[in-house]
């Protein structure tokens, strides 16, 4: 049975289900609820004073939200006490709670920064205005508002962990009370906790605040999936009842005869969970046999393995269903072992075996660390789960220094948040979680940002692998690196971590900067140069130079030289505007033209184009300059440049139709472009080839051309069938003109081909 025919069968019961669950009418709670002492109970673990001025944050809150009710009908007060007391079970410091109490007075009420800094100190004001959206900007989407807000909050985070918990808390009450809501703001609020919020409260191990997260979500997104599970399970629970009470009484008597100590718990897999599995199995809920299991809680590690020793003696273990996660936790900190059993009556039951203090961070993870801080006892897995977590803030604050672009950046942390991960080693032996489909570029820049920038090659478990690979939990992986070498754009389809995507965006970028950078120098001395003078020297040492500089970007907009430049380079700004600008200033500076230079800027200029000198061109330019698809300028074309708008200098055959109606409608962005004399690389064509169908002749285009020393970069041929002549369309890579002759030759000798020649759009 699938989940169609499942909720097919149980879809009856299901809205039943749904009816009796429907939230009743809204209705004003009791004093009590929105009253302080609802809070206080949850406070004995801080000190009077620090009680005291909670009560100072309270009453500041309830003034500011006075007159203000939630959807539901409840006064406001009652959502930021709710998040207080959530945050006091996870015994936070004074501070936190406070923050968690204003958490809305900036964004909602108004209160400035300022007043609580006052009020409340720095550091509550600091938290406070972490959790505060950035709603007073104006953003061009609602898409990007959110966006960008994000990136705040997770900035603030990465300085302040208690920024995130409070956040936690506030989306944990919001979805417990969502129902009130209309459809479409349920829906996306629970979509962006199922995508975002969730995976956050897992990579921090706070695992069970993870699964409600989950599991709210599910129910609002899929109600009818849920209702039907959840009945489902419910029926589950009654026919395995007495397999579960067996075997718990079975463990029982096996400890009891070993005089261990030992606490369990009964543990029942989420509906979320359920669903899941279903789906990625394609199973029916009846073949989900692992719906209960029992966790073993013992005094010490060692006890752990002991417990593994008396349960493997007492049920026969599943192969390959052990997980030994405290030797090596998961990437969030969590520590257990893991086996699966056969019970008599044959079922699989899984059971967990952990310490008390593994159990903690298990389900309160990095908040487990305020936990034991608190008790004075700072233990060691609390500090691997606050190590880890400081491991992967850190990672942020990289991806943020590398991407500007708010949206980009919420991209590359949904990456970071994949909950699945490998376990692989470095050559030294040091283990490194990477999510599931990494490969060695990840791991590359796991490593360091320097080792995947000049990486060449990679070994995995000594034998070279191609960048491609997917690593394998065990691996041993080696990256070899050389001093000249740098990313490669195709691996940003190679990546899966937000880190290494990041940095490889970010260096391509660059390059596409520096490379419009220098094309933008060359275009302004040149153009300067028809002015007969020299482009000023960028040296911060010449005071007049500077000067010089500063004024000029003063009146172009720019912020410094540079960006002048790239702004050249990219066809923002015309060269040989900004030059007459240049000179006129040099000229107030009494700087004049030089004959000789201005004989040889002028010199062999065309009427046609602008007045300025020649750009040389031979292929390595990079990205600041493109060579158009339309035309497919090749060496011995006559050629001309045409200065996009953002897109860097586009290079034109002087006789190219799109090149002609640019060059009407905008006749003062065309420069004078040629060939340099040493060129860097073959230049791509496009051929179409009128042939005879028959067996083998694309083997035989693709040897002629070979023959003649070309590459073939791209084919495509007619989708008309059973046609007796076929035209193929080939991308050839050629030297110049000289070479492209040999190629047609070479072609027109093929008996079947009955004509070839060299393409343009028209």
């Amino acid at each position: 049975m699938g989940l169609r025919s499942l909720a097919a069968e149980l879809l009856p019961a299901a809205l039943h289900g749904l009816q009796r669950s429907a939230p009743p009418a809204a209705s004003k709670p009791p004093a009590e609820a929105a009253s302080f002492q609802a809070l206080a109970d949850k406070l004995g673990y801080l000190a009077k004073a620090d009680v005291k001025r909670v009560r100072e944050a309270y009453k500041f809150a309830d003034e500011a939200h006075l007159g203000q009710f939630r959807v539901d009908g409840h006064p406001y007060i009652t959502h930021p006490i709710a998040v207080a007391g959530l945050v006091a079970d996870w015994k936070l410091d004074v501070q936190a709670v406070m923050a968690a109490l204003l958490h809305d007075t900036m964004e909602d009420q108004g209160v400035t920064k300022a007043a609580l800094v006052e009020k409340f100190g720095a550091a509550t004001a600091e938290l406070v205005d972490g959790l505060t959206k950035l709603d007073k900007l104006q953003f061009g989407t609602r898409e990007q508002g959110q966006a960008e807000s994000f990136r705040k909050m997770l900035l603030a985070m990465a300085r302040d962990m208690r920024v995130i918990l409070v956040k936690l808390a506030d989306r944990l009450h919001n979805m417990r009370t969502l129902h009130a809501l209309g459809p479409e703001r349920r829906e996306r609020i629970a979509r962006e906790t199922l995508d975002i919020y969730a995976p956050i409260a897992h990579r921090l191990g706070l695992n069970q605040m993870y699964r409600e997260l989950q599991e709210l979500a599910f129910e609002l997104l899929h109600p009818w999936r849920h209702a039907a599970l959840a009945k489902a399970l419910e029926r589950a629970r009654g026919t395995r009842r007495d397999i579960v009470e067996r075997v718990r009484r079975d463990v029982e008597r096996a400890f009891a005869r070993h005089k261990m100590k030992v606490r369990i718990s009964g543990r029942e897999k989420t509906i979320f969970s359920i669903y899941n599995k279903m789906r990625d199995k394609h199973a029916a809920f009846a073949e989900v046999n692992d719906l209960f299991g029992f966790r073993i809680v013992v005094p010490t590690p060692s006890d752990c393995y002991v417990a593994l020793g008396v349960l493997h003696q007492l049920y026969k273990p599943v192969p390959g269903r052990f997980k030994d996660y405290i030797a090596i936790p998961k990437v969030n900190g969590y520590q257990s072992l893991h086996t699966t059993l056969v019970s008599p009556l044959g079922t699989a039951v899984e059971f967990q075996i952990r310490t008390e203090l593994m159990n903690a961070v298990a389900d309160k993870g990095i908040a487990a660390h305020w936990l034991y801080k608190s008790n004075g006892d700072k233990t060691s897995a609390a500090a691997d789960a606050q190590r880890l977590s400081a491991i992967w803030l850190q990672s942020l604050l990289d991806i943020q220094d590398e991407t500007r672009d708010s949206a980009e950046f919420l991209e590359h942390v949904k990456i970071d948040l994949h909950p699945d991960a490998v376990y692989v080693f470095t050559p030294m032996n040091k283990i490194l979680a990477l999510p599931r489909g990494a490969t060695p570029v990840d791991f590359a820049y796991a490593i360091h940002s320097d080792v995947g920038q000049s990486m060449v090659a990679a070994k995995v478990n000594g034998e070279p692998v191609p960048p491609r690979t997917e690593l394998r939990s065990g691996d041993v992986v080696e990256i070899v690196t050389a001093p000249g070498a740098h990313p490669n754009p195709a691996w940003l389809a190679l990546a899966r971590t937000g880190r290494a995507r990041s940095k490889i965006r970010h260096y391509l970028k660059n390059m596409a900067a520096e490379e419009s950078r220098a094309l933008g120098e060359k275009m302004l001395a040149q153009a300067l140069r028809a002015e007969g003078l020299q482009l000023p020297a960028a040296d911060p040492a010449d005071a007049a130079a500077s000067a010089l500089w500063q004024q000029l970007t003063r009146w172009s907009g720019n912020r410094n030289r540079g960006e002048l430049l790239t702004d050249i380079g990219l066809g923002r700004k015309i060269a040989t505007i900004v030059a007459k600008r240049l000179a006129r200033m040099m000229g107030e500076r009494g700087i004049r033209p030089d004959p000789l230079t201005l004989t040889l800027g002028r010199y062999g200029s065309d009427e046609q184009l602008p007045a300025q000198s020649v750009v040389f061109v031979d292929g390595s330019e990079g990205a600041s300059v493109q060579f158009a698809a339309c035309c497919r300028p090749i060496p011995g074309d006559q050629i001309a440049g045409y200065l996009g708008r953002g897109e860097g200098l586009i290079v034109h055959t002087v006789d190219c139709p799109t090149g002609k109606r640019l060059f009407e409608r905008d006749r003062e962005r065309w420069m004078q472009v040629e060939w340099a004399d040493e060129l860097a690389r073959a230049f791509e064509t496009s051929l179409h080839v009128l042939v005879h169908d028959g067996k083998g002749v694309l083997a035989q285009v693709a040897t002629a051309i070979s023959a003649a020393e070309a590459d073939i970069t791209h084919l495509a041929m007619d989708p008309e069938p059973a046609a007796e002549d076929v035209e193929l369309r080939v991308l050839v890579g050629v030297r110049d003109r000289v070479h492209l002759a040999e190629v047609l030759r070479a072609l027109r000798r093929l008996p079947m081909v009955r004509r070839v020649s060299r393409y343009r759009s028209a």
